[in-house]
């Protein structure tokens, strides 16, 4: 809330026209000076501003609700929000219908096990018409690597959907719905996300993807303080536009080796097949999810690809109405499938889902 404009919080026009001009454009920027500073800054009188400032913090401090205020909001967000449903059945299931509008979801996992294949996919899918089964909306696709491929995209849409994408000019159509946006800068990016929170306000948008949100703030950032406060305010500011918006945001996220005696909250380890768990010797290396604790606190829902003995996983480490997960899956023509056991693409029901027990090796507490 700390982010919510001043221009939406319906201040008279004198004085919020005045908040414009002096650049204090959010809550934050008002609640962060005190109030000889704005009656200073603004050129006003104190009662002008004592008022303004009590309007602002009434509208940002959240109410007391209770227990039961909340479950009926979330069963009326989920009436009217709804979710992006991700085709695959075993994940949409643990999820309630896919993934959810209002919080930002995050895929972890090492360079090429296919969180960029999962984020063309799900652009699809929030493109398609309602009739398919689609969210018929736009796509903002924030590509800070430059992975975005239209071919791969066309390739996957004429896989998974032939009925839709041999039409003639439909694949165009589908294209044209997803707007790519490619940041050089941690100060683009910045921009980018304002023109993101102006476009949710004036066209259709359905789907918001971040990929990927490390590679900016890893690497402008050295220091780990300053990499901590752009990132506080990154993540503050993307979870606003989720709430303020009711769509789902997609976020993909890197890896990295442990530092020191860090906390292996949220890792995964590199683990020689041939030797017992046991054995402490048995980790080639640790694994962390970039960003650190902080940012793994603020998503709502984590999805880890990883690869172990030549099978890649996803991993639903983190939701709120749903145990420890995880799906064997492939990267094929038609994007990432899930598999059964025995390697071969499952449909429908198949879907054979693994719980993480504490006697189960590959998919330990750790992420």
């Amino acid at each position: 809330m700390a982010n919510k404009l001043i221009k939406q919080m319906a201040l008279p026009n004198s004085i919020a026209n005045i908040f414009t001009a002096r650049n204090i454009i959010t809550a934050k920027d008002a609640l962060s000076l005190t109030e000889f500073e704005l009656m200073e800054l603004l050129d006003v009188g104190m009662a002008e501003v004592k008022s303004a400032m009590a309007h602002i913090s009434e509208v940002v401090c959240p109410p007391c609700q209770t227990a039961l205020l909340l479950m009926e909001q979330r069963v009326r967000n989920e009436t009217s929000a709804g979710h992006l449903p991700t085709r695959l059945r075993g994940l949409d299931e643990a999820l309630c219908g896919g993934i959810p509008f209002g919080v930002v979801t995050e895929l972890v996992g090492p360079a090429g096990i296919g969180k960029t294949q999962f984020c063309l996919k799900l652009s699809l899918l929030a493109s398609l018409p309602e009739n398919c089964g689609g969210l018929d909306g736009r796509v903002i696709y924030i590509d800070v690597e430059s992975k975005f491929s239209s071919r791969r995209l066309i390739e996957i849409g004429i896989e998974s959907f032939p009925e839709i994408f041999l039409k003639k000019g439909m694949a165009q159509e589908m294209a044209g719905r997803i707007v790519i946006l490619r940041p050089t800068s941690l100060s683009e990016f910045t921009e980018s996300l304002h023109h993101v929170q102006v476009s949710l306000l004036q066209k259709q948008v359905k789907l918001l993807v971040i990929d990927s949100m490390a590679a900016l703030v890893l690497g402008e950032h050295d220091c780990g303080a300053s990499r901590q406060q752009a990132l506080g305010w990154h993540v503050s500011f993307i979870k606003s536009l989720a709430e303020f918006s009711r769509i789902p945001i997609v976020v993909t996220n890197q890896v990295r080796s442990q530092i020191g005696d860090e906390p292996l909250t949220y890792s995964f380890q590199a683990r020689s097949h041939s030797i017992k768990k046991e054995d402490p010797a048995a980790y080639d290396s640790h694994l962390v999810a970039a960003l650190g604790v902080n940012w793994a606190h603020a998503v709502t829902i984590r999805l880890v690809l990883e690869a172990r003995s030549g099978q890649r996983f996803m991993k639903l480490a983190k939701s709120p109405i749903s145990p420890p997960l995880a799906f064997p899956f492939n990267i094929t023509s038609s994007g990432l499938v899930l598999l059964d056991d025995d390697g071969i693409e499952m449909k429908g029901s198949e879907i054979n889902t693994i719980h993480c027990q504490g006697q189960n090796a590959l998919f330990n507490s750790e992420w």
